[in-house]
Order: structure tokens, then C-alpha cells, then sequence
């Protein structure tokens, strides 16, 4: 997975509205640091039969895969729980504010009580299906025309540019940056570190994205399951044994 860096791309289709504002569409999470592996899941099971000679423990992929898999379908947890993955999400608010839900994550986010923050606002691309169809629960969304593409992006960037602008004036005339902040959408781009442990992850996949073949087949936000898809990438490249079991017994963690 290509990851861009943080505020040096705009999206292929996202105008920039005047001088005082940045539109973007792309959302980039980047694996920053980590201590996952699938021989990890294994040397924390073993530990109980083992005892202090499971750390030391060196194992071909065909005994990882099948005790995982005995993990994964017995619903033996904790095991899943020796690692950590932290990574760098750079999103809209709301978008980051569905990853807070995830209490068993630890997160550091940047701060507009002491920073300023950029002028850099969220619009959906134009294969981002605009329109909601159905009930809570039992809805689905269908693209928009180009006419409710085009209303969307002046609707917004009209607001945002008028909201930065009223902060950017408080903060010129020394308003406090924590009560400047107020008028700022939830579109505001913004970066945390988010950090957690494979069984929390996939607890988060299970519910941040959207896939027919899990047992619990989930309808996310399209913005969360962009952040999702891209941790889901990583998970798959530094434990793909234990990637392999979480899609095999219908995506759900352990």
C-alpha cells in the first residue's frame, strides 16, 4: 500500500475554493510503529502449557496456522492481545470521532486548543455514493447525479470557507484558540495516533467495513471503512496468518 504523506495531496477531483481553503478527499493512514506478529498469538498461547520456554519457542507456519485457527474458532482471545500497531490517520473529524467509539484503543489526537489548524476541509470524490435509500438499520446508499455532486461541493466549501474565515478572524483579534475552534466543522481535517492490539483491531474491522461474506455483515460510513480498509492492509501484511483466520471464520474477533 502506497501511503501519501499528510497535507501535500489533493484529491485527483476535489477544486480548491479561493485562497483561504483546501478541499480534499483522500483520508491516509500510515503504519507508524508496531510489535505484531503471527508466531506472537502463539508464543502467548503456548505460554500455558509451556510456560516461560514458550517465549523462546520457533515455529513453522503450518503449526502457527493451525493452533491460530483453533484460536480464532474456539473464540480464545486473548492470545490476540500480546502486539500493538499504532498508526498515523490524518481524516476528518467525524471520521476520527467513529474510531473514539473503539474504547479499547488508545488515541492522541492534535489539539486546536494549542495549535492552529490548517485550512484543509473534507469533500467527498465524485465515486462516493451521495444518497441515502431505506430505514436506519436497513438502508443502502446510491450514487448521486452530477447536479448533486456539484450542490454538495458548493454547499460545503461555502460553509467551510466562511467558518475558517470567522476563526481565523477570532484567533487574529486574540481569541482563545479553544473557543475560536467552536465555529469549525466537523469536515475539519485533523491527525491522531491510534493504537491497539489485533483482537481489537479486528473487532474494528468486523464493524468498520463492509463485507458480504462475514457472519455479521456491517454498513459503515464509507470515510471509517477508508481508514479501516488501510489498517486492514497492514494487519494482512505483518500477520497474515492471523488475517487468514479472521476472514475464514466470518470476520469476527475472537
Amino acid at each position: 500500500m502506497t501511503i501519501s504523506p499528510a497535507l501535500e495531496v489533493h484529491a485527483p477531483d476535489a477544486p480548491v475554493f479561493g485562497p483561504e481553503i483546501e478541499l480534499r478527499s483522500q483520508i491516509t493512514v500510515e503504519l507508524v510503529d508496531h510489535t505484531a506478529s503471527d508466531l506472537g498469538v502463539v508464543r502467548a498461547a503456548r505460554v500455558s502449557t509451556a510456560g516461560e520456554a514458550a517465549h523462546r519457542e520457533e515455529r513453522g507456519d503450518a503449526y502457527i496456522g493451525g493452533l491460530i485457527r483453533y484460536l480464532m474458532r474456539s473464540r480464545h482471545g486473548s492470545p490476540f492481545e500480546h502486539n500493538s500497531m499504532t498508526f498515523l490517520v490524518h481524516a476528518p473529524i467525524f471520521a476520527i470521532r467513529h474510531m473514539m467509539r473503539h474504547r479499547m484503543w488508545s488515541f492522541n489526537e492534535e489539539s486546536a486548543r494549542y495549535k492552529d489548524l490548517k485550512n484543509v476541509f473534507y469533500v467527498p470524490d465524485r465515486d462516493r455514493a451521495l444518497k441515502q435509500e431505506g430505514k436506519p438499520g436497513h438502508y443502502q446508499y446510491v450514487p448521486g447525479s452530477e447536479e448533486d455532486y456539484e450542490l454538495l461541493s458548493t454547499a460545503t466549501s461555502e460553509a467551510y470557507r466562511s467558518a475558517f474565515r470567522e476563526y481565523q478572524k477570532m484567533l487574529d483579534a486574540g481569541i482563545a484558540r479553544e473557543l475560536a475552534r467552536m465555529v469549525l466543522p466537523v469536515a475539519t481535517f485533523s491527525t491522531v495516533y491510534a493504537t491497539c492490539n489485533a483482537r481489537s483491531l479486528m473487532h474494528f474491522l468486523g464493524l468498520r467495513t463492509n463485507r458480504a461474506d462475514a457472519a455479521y455483515v456491517s454498513h459503515p460510513q464509507r470515510e471509517i471503512e477508508v481508514v479501516a480498509e488501510q489498517m486492514e492492509d497492514e494487519f494482512a501484511r505483518l500477520m497474515p496468518l492471523t488475517h487468514e483466520a479472521f476472514e475464514k471464520f466470518g470476520r469476527v474477533s475472537p
